[in-house]
């Protein structure tokens, strides 16, 4: 198991449903990002187009590497 350093990090996400799975694919792809949790996605009021989620991360500790 890896072990993460530093403060989570909230981070509120707002757009259509395909931008958002394609911004939280690319957060997670990301080496020096450890994403600790994904929130389901919430309709925002007025519109059925735009939704928000809400993602945590955390610096991934990066020092140490599997050979």
């Amino acid at each position: 198991m890896q072990k993460w350093r530093g403060n989570v990090l909230k981070i509120r996400l707002m757009g259509t449903k395909n931008d958002i799975k394609w911004f939280e694919k690319l957060l997670q792809r990301q080496p020096k990002v450890a994403v600790t949790e994904v929130s389901e996605l919430y309709r925002n009021k007025g519109t059925n187009r735009y939704y928000r989620a809400y993602v945590e991360v955390q610096k991934a500790n990066i020092k140490e590497k599997s050979d």
